[in-house]
């Protein structure tokens, strides 16, 4: 069968990990640990902004137990996703509460900490800023001095990078003056902030490492082993080929996995040791170095005529990526995509700055900064809707982007999918009439809101192996880190291509040494990456079967089709023969029967001279959302309860529905959790307050709602049978959402997440202080 025939491969296949994993017997990181095994601790520093002018390890060196202390000048290299501005341990000096000063490898756990509680380390206090605005004012100091000095890895046309800006990138389409020198149009100015969220998986970062045959070999929880394979290699001074990354089951990621962390660290000291050493976070750990979702400040200004068209727009996005720059180099491209992409504009001009600050580096989460521009997106367009009168959903309809028309990067998109499912979902919402108060009091409002996403493919290889018995092997560096693509999609589009049943499809767990590069798990790419790179694979093994059995059966290819494990014969049911039977007499008279594929991004065209500073100038692959809830507001203390909410989804084709239902489910339940609960504070010194699940508030069960669902198919898509990724964008539209059903319940303007109960009762008491934002205006 081919790509157009997908029927066979949509159905409900269940997870083959579920059974395991409920009850208790999948085996992570921290269960690969064996006998003799030496305990890594790194050292933290305990203030945000330092000279290190001492570091005495000797008195740790000679403590019972211990076998190794590393420092900066065994691991001297620098690192980063597009500026190389990070080493493993602070060398001269400090930049963040927590940054790494030492790493000690010991018999226990506890000699480690005793010998870290032994070194000595002398500081020398240097002016810190822990604010963006702080660390844009003039004469701000400086988080890197040196920062000409690096090398930047990704090159990106026209970026710009000074000061305490990491990186900038822009979009300038159109002339934006003359729009907003009309005298036919209302201006609507907003301003928007959010806080940092904690992914709070329940497996913390760890790392097995050992020296074998003169290699390192890293097991670890990664959602990218290829990316913890080079960055070992780059900071420990080796090739790549001396590093070996394999990865058991994950339990959880969200992002904060999707980089590289311990791992590096368990290396150096296995290297000094000899010995194998792991390296597992405790919880407070964890967040302390979580590389949270960042913490982002939004303006945005819009010229709209009084029939709703948006001739101009202009915004600036600052985001805070802490004292290296980490994915938030990379996430400043994603604003001209997420914050410009969802309506059509007219002239646009859009600045997304990454900005340094003496805080924990800060990193990818779910959905990235998508989230935290559609809340600012949609309240905005909430606030436009208000000022020139206009009905919200009539104006969404009317503005969201369809066949032909171009986003903020000039990108011309395919097909029209927001507006059928703004229809789709006011057909919902026609069956739950709306409510206005209640015995108690309290005030309820409703919200819909649209958000764009988007699929980054980047390469991905892989290789499929037909089993003598009929079955098949797919190897590849995906990584299972609950989503199920590795354990339902992907044996799904072999079983689909080659005629076998998706539970014959054994898929390897990630091993850099036996699969080809692949970026990682992560923005909803796998199923479409590793998936159209094993449809490759598929295809060379089935024109390998085909010509086999065709010999086999004296009929050509063409006449013979693979289904339910059997090559037949068309029009000759029951003439064929087993798909094992070909395997096994092609194993005996031309070896085993193998195929491999790759796979990457095709390129999309934007308009020439829009985008600067950008590393993607276009979207591969959009993917939509329409949600819409509503909330009950209790007047006396703030508390927001979520009473309904719906959700309409673009999926491209539904290869597993039930599969996809559930990370709606789930993305939502987090979403939740970005909206109302989590919120993250720094002390004095820049250290996050937060330790553990006690004191960081995540959505519990009597939170979790269930989530009305529609999936959208037929939307254009490059997927295999025409899929999308479909785990990141459940959470993209859930903070704008919930903010402007409150919004509407209460009358007020939300402009600040989350919405926790004393910000909520401070908001309806007319309390909140004004959002300052003077330091990135338009």
């Amino acid at each position: 069968m081919s790509d157009a025939e997908p029927s066979n491969a949509v159905v409900n296949f269940a997870r083959r990990d579920a059974r395991d994993k409920l009850r208790g017997r999948t085996r992570f990181t921290v269960d690969q640990v064996g006998p003799g095994t030496l305990h890594g601790f790194i050292l933290r520093a305990t203030v945000p902004s330092a000279r290190i002018v001492k570091l005495d390890t000797s008195a740790a060196r000679k403590m019972p137990g211990v076998r190794a202390i590393v420092t900066a000048q065994d691991a001297p290299g620098k690192f980063g996703i597009g500026i190389a501005d990070q080493s493993l341990f602070a060398g001269d000096v400090v930049r963040y509460h927590g940054e790494p000063i030492a790493a000690i490898a010991a018999d226990t756990l506890q000699q480690a900490k005793e010998a870290a509680a032994a070194i000595d380390v002398g500081l020398e206090a240097i002016p810190s800023v822990l604010t963006m605005a702080d660390a844009l004012a003039p004469d701000a100091p400086l988080v890197h001095e040196d920062w000409k000095n690096y090398d930047v890895i990704l090159e990106a046309e026209g970026a710009k990078r000074g000061g305490n800006i990491a990186w900038e990138a822009t979009v300038h389409r159109g002339d934006t003056d003359a729009a907003f020198s009309r005298n036919d149009v209302h201006i609507i100015e907003s301003s928007y902030r959010v806080g940092r969220q904690i992914h709070m998986q329940l497996e913390p970062r760890a790392a097995i490492a050992s020296c074998e045959d003169g290699r390192i070999h890293l097991i670890a929880s990664t959602q990218a082993p290829w990316t913890v394979k080079n960055v070992t290699a780059r900071t420990l001074g080796l090739p790549p080929s001396q590093v070996r990354v394999t990865t058991p089951p994950v339990g959880g990621g969200f992002g904060v996995k999707y980089g590289c962390s311990v791992e590096p660290y368990a290396a150096a000291l296995a290297r000094a040791t000899g010995q194998t050493v792991v390296l597992i976070n405790s919880r407070q750990e964890e967040i302390q170095t979580c590389l949270c979702r960042e913490n982002a400040d939004i303006h945005i200004r819009s010229a709209v005529t009084g029939d709703g068209q948006i001739v101009g727009r202009e915004a600036t996005v600052l985001m805070d990526c802490g004292a290296y720059g980490g994915e938030q180099i990379y996430l400043t491209t994603m604003t001209a995509h997420t914050l410009g992409a969802g309506y059509r504009l007219g002239a646009v001009k859009m600045t997304s700055r990454a900005v340094y600050t003496h805080t924990a580096p800060n990193g990818a989460f779910r959905a990235c900064n998508g989230v935290y521009n559609i809340f600012a997106l949609e309240r905005h367009t909430d606030e436009i809707c208000g000022a020139i009168g206009m009905d919200p959903l009539e104006f969404r309809r009317r503005n969201v982007l369809g066949d032909g028309d171009i986003g903020s990067t000039g990108q011309v998109f395919e097909g029209n999918v927001l507006g059928p499912m703004l229809d789709c979902m006011e057909a919902m919402s026609k069956s739950a009439a709306s409510r206005k108060s209640d015995a108690e009091g309290r005030l309820y409002g409703r919200a819909v809101t649209v958000g764009t996403w988007f699929v980054f493919v980047g390469p991905s290889a892989a290789t499929v192996n037909l089993n003598p018995d009929g079955s098949a092997t797919v190897v590849t560096a995906g990584v299972e880190i609950g989503q199920g693509t590795m354990m339902q999609s992907l044996p799904q589009i072999v079983a689909a291509k080659l005629g076998l049943h998706p539970e014959d499809i054994i898929v390897k767990a990630a091993d850099t040494d036996a699969a080809g590069f692949d970026v990682g798990v992560g923005g909803g790419r796998t199923t479409v990456s590793l998936g159209s790179a094993t449809s490759v694979a598929c295809d060379e093994v089935r024109k390998k079967i085909l010509d086999v059995a065709s010999e086999m059966l004296q009929t050509s290819p063409e006449h013979l089709v693979l289904q339910n494990g059997r090559v037949e014969i068309v029009g000759r049911k029951g003439a064929g023969t087993a798909i094992a039977n070909v395997a096994e007499h092609a194993q005996s008279l031309s070896g085993p029967i193998s195929g491999s594929g790759s796979f990457t991004r095709p390129g999309v065209p934007s308009m020439p001279g829009c985008a600067a500073g950008h590393f993607l100038d276009a979207i591969d692959m959009p993917v939509f959302a329409v949600h819409e809830c509503e909330v009950a507001v209790d007047p006396d203390t703030g508390h927001v309860e979520v009473l309904s909410y719906r959700v309409v989804q673009d999926v491209g084709r539904a290869l597993n529905p039930r599969a996809i239902h559930g990370q709606i489910q789930g993305g939502v339940t987090q979403g939740l959790g970005y909206a109302l609960h989590e919120e993250v504070t720094l002390d004095a010194d820049g250290q996050i307050s937060q330790s553990g699940f006690g004191s960081y508030r995540v959505p519990l069960a009597q939170d979790v709602i269930p989530v009305e669902i529609v999936l959208h198919e037929g939307a254009p898509s490059i997927g295999p049978f025409g899929t999308k990724g479909a785990g990141e964008v459940p959470i993209l539209n859930v903070g704008a959402t919930i903010a402007g059903a409150v919004a509407n319940a209460t009358g007020k303007n939300v402009q600040e997440l989350p919405l926790t109960p004393p910000r909520v009762l401070a908001l309806m008491l007319d309390k909140t202080e004004a959002l300052d934002l003077r330091h990135m205006s338009c």
